[in-house]
């Protein structure tokens, strides 16, 4: 079933090769969205596909590349919207 989640990732997320590391997942993945640096020091990410691809997004977005510290993830699933043709970095 299609989905789709918002996700606000905190901790070293910025300047350490982060957004590049979803967009690869996402893609990899086949998931529809974006991922971008917000002024908080934060990144954003707004995606749709498949709940458990999704998940498995997450999974390696805890993790991060290797120099990522991620201290706390905040992720509002919703209903998909199929606003998205790709995923992109904003």
């Amino acid at each position: 079933m299609e989905v789709g989640a918002n996700i606000i990732v905190s901790g070293v997320v910025q300047g350490v090769g982060f957004r590049y590391f979803v967009f690869n997942r996402a893609t990899r993945l086949g998931l529809k969205g974006y991922v971008k640096n917000m002024y908080s020091d934060d990144v954003e990410i707004e995606v749709e596909g498949e709940r458990s691809l999704i998940e498995e997004l997450i999974k390696e977005v805890k993790v991060g590349p290797r120099f990522a510290q991620v201290t706390d993830l905040k992720i509002t699933w919703k209903n998909v919207e199929k606003f998205y043709k790709h995923f992109e970095i904003k």
